[in-house]
């Protein structure tokens, strides 16, 4: 698919007020998960949703498969998110975003066809954690979710593999019991910076806009100022690099509707 516009952002859109209202409740919801379930919000995962404290697993950080494999490591060894995150489910928040997703969609001239946002994921960042290269969209739309067809990721010795929560890690990670996710895929990311720059180093956003552009890799500084937010294609891959001090907040919102035709 080729874009006249990769991506479109809104610079410092939310007040400060606003993104601090947001990383209270993201941290509110973190610490409350935490404590239902005993154990911390970290995420790691290579593939699946493999811990990172499986076998030997190093970080992939912002390597490619292809720089790994330069590098002498097995790509399957490594791991490529580390971050703590939260769920939030907002009215308030969503009705922010909507608008700005809208507005971004025909500015950019997209006009992509989505009519549903999933659970909204506050993520946070501490120093040495980071997302490596990804796409938001999977291969199949989500599906209803059946036990009798889903299988599990498992482990080496055969045991079912848990995520952070002690629950089964299902192959396909579409499976979902929303019938207002059944059928659709992600079309449309967003991802707000919600605290300001220089509260931390490194995390950036960055894209990777494939070999035949006249620049491949495009990192998204103009988004750092707090409250900005960036709307794109969720079939373009991108990362966060590694955040080296400090401490970055982001909200990021999947937009979602049926597949292209």
């Amino acid at each position: 698919m080729i874009l006249k516009y990769n991506y479109w952002y809104f610079l410092s859109a939310l007040p400060p007020g606003v993104c601090d209202q947001i990383i209270e409740a993201g941290l509110t919801s973190m610490h409350e998960q935490e404590a239902k379930y005993g154990k911390d919000s970290s995420n790691a995962a290579v593939g699946g949703w493999r811990q990172k404290t499986d076998d030997d697993r190093i970080p992939a950080k912002a390597a490619s498969i292809n720089g790994l494999h330069k590098k002498g490591i097995d790509s399957e060894k490594t791991y490529i998110r580390d971050s703590n995150v939260a769920w939030l489910n907002d009215p308030a928040i969503y009705n922010i975003i909507w608008g700005f997703v809208k507005k971004a969609n025909e500015a950019a001239g997209w006009n992509f066809e989505w009519d549903y946002t999933e659970d909204l994921q506050f993520t946070k960042y501490s120093p040495g954690q980071f997302y490596g290269w990804h796409t938001d969209v999977g291969v199949d739309p989500y599906r209803a979710y059946d036990p009798a067809i889903d299988t599990y990721h498992k482990n080496a010795d055969g045991s079912i593999m848990l995520d952070t929560f002690g629950n089964p890690q299902v192959e396909n990670q579409s499976a979902t019991e929303n019938s207002n996710l059944v059928g659709k895929i992600r079309k449309l990311s967003v991802t707000i910076s919600l605290n300001d720059p220089s509260e931390y180093k490194g995390g950036n956003l960055k894209f990777d806009l494939g070999p035949h552009g006249k620049t491949r890799y495009h990192t998204c500084k103009e988004i750092r100022p707090q409250g900005s937010i960036i709307v794109f294609p969720s079939h373009i891959y991108h990362q966060v690099t590694p955040v080296t001090a400090g401490t970055r907040y982001s909200l990021v919102a999947w937009n979602l509707g049926k597949p292209f035709k």
